[in-house]
């Protein structure tokens, strides 16, 4: 049996897994998307991040599930010197993120045997609410991290975060796109957006820049319109979405540069 082909959603031709990973190894920057909730996704993410590391042996991960301040605490754990329960009250998993640690325990633990670097994409939560309720201009320059302000939002941006929230309801003070009672939640989002960006692009900056992989929700990825165009802003325009994807999803240009099947979703169409 033969691996599962990617599916290039912009022609609708699909590309062999090998291909895919050469293809993939060449770019600056790679964001694999992820439905929080989800083992297959992390698992996926894990194996594509094997893939790219047989082919560049000089790659970086960096992780929405960690705030910057952060990054010494990753290094510890890459360094052996944490065991996991170290590493995980450490790094203040049940404060800094939600989600079951089992499930991202195996990225790190690849991480770890294979010294990639960890970065924190994140930022401080405050940061996102300030700007959310008053904008950039109403957080001082010295509380914004080294963040800078990004870039706005497209309308196309603003339809796909407003129809992925749910659209208009009853009980929603927005009822379209463009509503000003949008813009906080649209500031806010935007904060995640150019933080994960400003981190990737900071790491791009080095001297010897390493291929940064970006562990990302794909709210953030899909159709270009948040973190992709934080970079594209930064400087970084090719780096490549990498999204997973299932069974009865339509699929449509633009969503990303490839699309993998997880288990259960229809055969690529050759």
């Amino acid at each position: 049996m033969t691996a599962r082909p990617w599916l290039l959603p912009d022609t609708g031709t699909t590309l062999p897994h090998a291909a895919m990973m050469t293809r993939a190894a060449r770019a600056p920057v790679v964001l694999l998307g992820e439905s929080h909730d989800r083992a297959d996704n992390h698992r996926w993410q894990m194996h594509t991040a094997a893939g790219l590391l047989a082919h560049h042996d000089h790659i970086a991960m960096g992780f929405e599930m960690f705030p910057a301040r952060l990054d010494p605490v990753l290094a510890e754990w890459v360094a052996g010197r944490l065991d996991e329960a170290a590493f995980l009250e450490r790094a203040e998993w049940g404060t800094v993120w939600g989600f079951d640690a089992a499930l991202y325990m195996p990225l790190f633990h690849f991480c770890r045997a294979h010294g990639v670097e960890m970065l924190g994409l994140n930022c401080r939560r405050d940061l996102v609410r300030e700007v959310g309720a008053g904008g950039w201009e109403a957080v001082p320059e010295d509380a914004r991290e080294g963040l800078t302000p990004a870039c706005p939002a497209t309308p196309e941006y603003r339809r796909f975060l407003f129809d992925i929230t749910g659209g208009p309801r009853p009980d929603r003070a927005a009822k379209s796109p463009d509503d000003p009672a949008f813009d906080r939640f649209v500031r806010a989002q935007q904060v995640w957006d150019r933080a994960f960006a400003c981190r990737i692009a900071q790491a791009r900056a080095r001297v010897n820049p390493p291929l940064v992989v970006g562990i990302i929700g794909r709210g953030h990825l899909e159709y270009r319109g948040g973190t992709p165009a934080q970079l594209a802003d930064l400087g970084i325009a090719d780096a490549m979405v990498l999204l997973p994807y299932d069974a009865g999803r339509a699929v449509q240009p633009g969503m990303a540069d490839a699309l993998f099947p997880m288990e259960g979703a229809p055969p690529a169409r050759v």
